[in-house]
């Protein structure tokens, strides 16, 4: 059983540099016998929000853009919400705590008010059964419970080094990491 749940922030290692993943974290959304899914928390998008999902830029928490999830799917998108009360709202599905699925087809009127926060991402980032656990066991990604400044903070540029910074020291040090090895 793999030691990453729903609600789990992986980080990616210094030695993870396939152009993919480098200085990624990513939400894990799901995690199971059958694989793992999850979506890139700090990479924007080049693609408008409001090209792809008319009036949903004015619901989104800032920065008002369309985050790339990931590599699989780019096409599709997976929306996250915080509850803004303790009911659900139809069209919500729980992931961990007051953080969940939306579905997009979700009418805007009952989006409205219902969420503390949104966030809309193309694409995400799946592993088959088995292949997230051997990427685990070669240390390619640093485990980490995730906060809700984590997924909807405003800057997640530095979304990596923050979520670093407060991890053990053996993985905090690699908050100072620069892409220069030479200045390290």
């Amino acid at each position: 059983m793999s030691p990453v749940r729903a609600g789990d922030l992986l980080v990616s290692h210094i030695t993870l540099r396939d152009g993919v993943f480098d200085s990624a974290v990513v939400l894990v959304l799901d995690c199971d016998d059958s694989g793992a899914l999850g979506v890139v928390l700090n990479r924007y998008s080049e693609v408008d929000l409001d090209a792809v999902l008319p009036g949903w830029s004015d619901h989104v928490t800032p920065p008002q853009v369309l985050f790339d999830g990931g590599p699989v799917s780019p096409n599709g998108a997976i929306c996250l919400a915080r509850l803004a009360g303790s009911e659900e709202p139809p069209g919500w599905r729980r992931v961990v705590d007051d953080i969940g699925l939306l579905h997009l087809d979700t009418p805007l009127e009952l989006v409205a008010g219902a969420y503390a926060d949104l966030r809309i991402f193309a694409g995400y980032a799946g592993w088959s059964p088995g292949q997230l656990d051997g990427e685990l066991a070669r240390d390619s990604w640093i485990v980490a419970r995730a906060t809700t400044a984590d997924v909807f903070g405003p800057d997640q540029e530095d979304l990596w080094r923050r979520v670093l910074r407060r991890q053990p020291l053996e993985a905090a040090i690699y908050s100072t990491w620069t892409d220069d090895p030479d200045a390290n």
